[in-house]
C-alpha cells in the first residue's frame, strides 16, 4: 500500500501536519467508517467519514462522525440549498477520482464544495480517509476545515 496518494500530497503542499495510519480495509464491513475506527482502535466519533453528495445537483462533500447519519434537509440548509441526495458510487469515484472506501476530502480531482460537522472541531486530532481503502490521516479538525476551506455546520441527522 502506498502512503503517498493525491490527497497526502494536497496536504503536504498545504502545509498541513498530519501523520498516516494504515489498517486492514474489511470491503465486506457493514460500516466502512465504523470498521476503521475499531481497525485503529479509535472512538468512532474522531473518525470521520467523507461522503459525496449533490444539493440541487450540485456536488457538495460532507464530513461526519463514523457512528453519525448525516440529515439531508440540514445539509441542504448548510449551503443554502433546498435538497440533498447521495451521489452515486459511480459519480462520486469518476468526480473524486477515489475508490468508494477511499474517498477522502483531500486531493480530490475536481475541488468541490465541503460541509464538516461542527461537532468534529470539539476533537484535538481526527481522522480522515487519506485517498485509499485502509489509509486514514490523522490531523487538527481545524487544518481539515481549513484546507477545504469548509462550512461547518450541524449536518446530524
Amino acid at each position: 500500500m502506498s502512503r503517498v496518494t493525491p490527497a497526502t500530497r494536497a496536504l503536504t503542499a498545504a502545509g498541513v501536519a498530519f501523520t498516516v495510519h494504515t489498517y486492514d480495509y474489511d470491503p465486506d464491513a457493514e460500516s466502512i467508517g465504523l470498521q476503521a475506527a475499531s481497525a485503529l482502535g479509535e472512538d468512532p466519533a474522531r473518525v470521520l467519514k467523507t461522503l459525496m453528495t449533490l444539493v440541487d445537483g450540485k456536488p457538495v462533500c460532507v464530513i461526519v462522525p463514523s457512528d453519525q447519519e448525516v440529515s439531508m434537509k440540514k445539509l441542504a440548509a448548510a449551503v443554502s440549498g433546498k435538497a440533498a441526495q447521495m451521489m452515486k458510487q459511480l459519480e462520486a469515484e469518476r468526480l473524486t477520482g477515489f475508490k468508494v472506501g477511499g474517498i477522502s476530502p483531500f486531493g480530490q480531482r475536481k475541488s468541490v464544495r465541503a460541509v464538516i460537522e461542527q461537532s468534529a472541531l470539539a476533537h484535538d486530532q481526527v481522522y480522515i480517509n487519506g485517498g485509499q481503502r485502509g489509509l486514514q490521516v490523522r490531523l487538527k479538525p481545524a487544518d481539515a476545515r481549513d484546507v477545504l476551506k469548509a462550512v461547518v455546520a450541524d449536518v446530524l441527522a
